[in-house]
């Protein structure tokens, strides 16, 4: 896992005062751009699915799509966007969740998840978890069980993992990375 951990790292670009000042973003498209990187990547996470017995992957707007989709046909599972509201057709779930200034919603599919799913939460990173603790919320106001949250990289100076492992109620909550 440490050969994995290294090449994953050495394809994350730092760029500061993006996008504002003060801010060091990380940067994943020099990863997804190497095969080799961003092949290694999606089977970590797949394994995860695999681990968790999760029988879909959900991913977040929007590298959680990019991730999130390879995961999902490497494992041989369905795969479901959650998009930011409005963004979706017909029926959907909405989740409304509070951000550093002001608030925001996620949606998914009504009749994506039934009860009896397992559903892995996949995105690129965890930050203060508010988008993660509302996918948690839909999953469950849909009646499926969370399997597990998996990300490439966690934040960990913002203390995300600390707000949704009560969330979470026992299911991983697995980063390949902490920065």
């Amino acid at each position: 896992m440490t050969e994995i951990k290294e090449l994953l790292l050495s394809r994350i670009r730092d760029v500061a005062d993006y996008p504002e000042p003060g801010v060091m973003f990380k940067d994943i498209t020099p990863l997804l751009a190497d095969p080799a990187a961003f092949t290694a990547l999606t089977d970590a996470l797949a394994e995860i699915a695999e681990r968790t017995g999760a029988t879909k992957v959900i991913g977040l707007e929007a590298r959680g799509f990019i991730l999130g989709a390879p995961v999902a046909v490497r494992a041989g599972l369905g795969f479901i966007p959650v998009r930011k509201a409005g963004k979706l057709p017909g029926a959907t779930l909405a989740q409304a969740y509070d951000l550093e200034y002001g608030s925001a919603e996620i949606e998914v599919h009504a009749e994506d998840l039934t009860a009896g799913d397992r559903v892995l939460i996949v995105d690129d990173v965890l930050a203060t978890g508010g988008t993660a603790e509302a996918s948690v919320q839909l999953i469950r106001r849909a009646g499926a069980d969370v399997a597990g949250l998996a990300v490439l990289m966690e934040l960990g100076f913002l203390s995300g993992r600390a707000r949704l492992e009560p969330a979470l109620n026992g299911a991983p909550l697995e980063a390949l990375l902490t920065v």
